[in-house]
């Protein structure tokens, strides 16, 4: 790939004298202006590897050049070179302050300005080369980064989804929670980066059920309270599960298993929080397990109507849950209405492709249990 150079001078036979000289071993092409603000406009446009400026212009003056120059994407590193025959300390000093490279004295045929011009070539074609490694470099590191971050969000799903078959019907309640997270999140105003987390480390929070004894998690019918005593215990093993991971995801599914069922209150467990001392996702998740835990259909219950269940948040928040989370679920009730009735958008599928893919296809039956629903959303 030949080397780009931009070459801007007031006199058009000093610019015939450098294109010709500059582009004579056939390495360099070079294009040439003769207005320095026309220079500057092509130079937004285009990338050049090289840029030799004369100092005494019209319109502006080539210390006034290469500083603006300076300043444009891509023109940080490239060598830039002025020709002028006034090389005094102080045009010196003021144009290697502005971002000047080198300076070519304005006399033709100088054997100087040959040499000098040779070495601003080659460093010219360096640099770009440096650059086109750095960036091929970034796009693999990228890449790699994008593949791991993949690589953790199946992982998170599958161990969830691990837990959804001992519990719950289908991998649906799993995605559910997680959309109606990210909605909570999305209208807190959190970070969207964060939101994406919570979307993700959602499915997390009953991780801790594979360690409950299958005749009382899959027992059929009520509870005792000792029993249910063995249930809450789910997110204290939840946290521990997920305790002192390296992954974010992961860490952040920690928080989750661990507060989701805390109340803004204080009378939650396992550690009695309240307020503002519940981490901000569990608070989130909170609200969407519950919800989802009431208008689900399972074999042990009917289904809350989803007004009903509206409802329940409403008279519960500042008790059970944080009223902005609950505030914030609501003012998109359209949407909770479409991702509770299955009839999700065009949209939503497409930015959940992350989960989704896991999600079509499984199928599978709870045992029965005869659970009130306000049993249901406490465990």
């Amino acid at each position: 790939m030949l080397t780009q150079a931009l070459l801007v001078d007031d006199s058009r036979s000093v610019l015939n004298f450098l294109k010709r000289h500059i582009e004579a071993e056939g390495l360099v092409e070079a294009t040439t202006f003769l207005d320095p603000v026309e220079a500057l406009a092509c130079a937004r446009e285009r990338a050049f590897d090289l840029v030799l400026v004369d100092y005494e212009m019209p319109h502006m003056d080539g210390i006034s050049f290469i500083r603006t120059l300076r300043t444009l994407p891509g023109c940080v590193d490239i060598p830039i070179a002025m020709i002028t025959s006034r090389q005094t300390d102080d045009v010196k000093m003021e144009a290697l302050q502005a971002g000047a490279t080198d300076f070519l004295p304005k006399a033709p045929q100088s054997v100087e300005m040959t040499v000098r011009l040779r070495n601003l070539i080659q460093l010219g074609a360096a640099v770009r080369k440096l650059n086109d490694r750095a960036a091929h470099l970034a796009s693999e590191v990228a890449a790699a980064t994008r593949k791991l971050g993949e690589r953790e969000e199946e992982i998170i799903l599958r161990l969830a989804l691990a837990v959804e078959y001992r519990d719950n019907d289908t991998g649906e309640h799993t995605l559910r929670v997680a959309r109606y997270s990210r909605i909570i999140a999305e209208q807190l105003g959190l970070p969207a980066r964060l939101c994406r987390d919570i979307y993700l480390a959602a499915p997390l929070h009953d991780v801790g059920k594979v360690a409950i004894p299958d005749n009382i998690l899959l027992k059929p019918g009520r509870l005792t309270d000792e029993e249910m005593a063995v249930i809450r215990t789910h997110a204290t093993i939840g946290e521990k599960i997920l305790a002192d991971s390296s992954c974010e995801l992961i860490q952040l599914g920690a928080q989750i298993a661990a507060g989701h069922h805390e109340r803004w209150d204080g009378a939650g467990y396992p550690n009695g929080l309240k307020a503002d001392e519940i981490p901000v996702p569990a608070r989130v998740v909170a609200v969407a397990d519950v919800f989802d835990a009431l208008t689900t259909r399972r074999p042990y219950k009917e289904p809350m109507p989803l007004e009903v269940a509206r409802d329940y948040l409403v008279q519960n928040q500042g008790r059970q849950f944080d009223p902005a989370c609950v505030e914030a679920f609501l003012s998109r009730w359209n949407e909770v209405v479409g991702i509770a009735t299955g009839q999700t958008t065009l949209s939503q599928q497409k930015s959940e492709a992350a989960l989704s893919p896991f999600i079509s296809g499984l199928t599978g039956s709870p045992p029965d249990r005869d659970r009130a629903p306000d049993a249901v959303a406490a465990v």
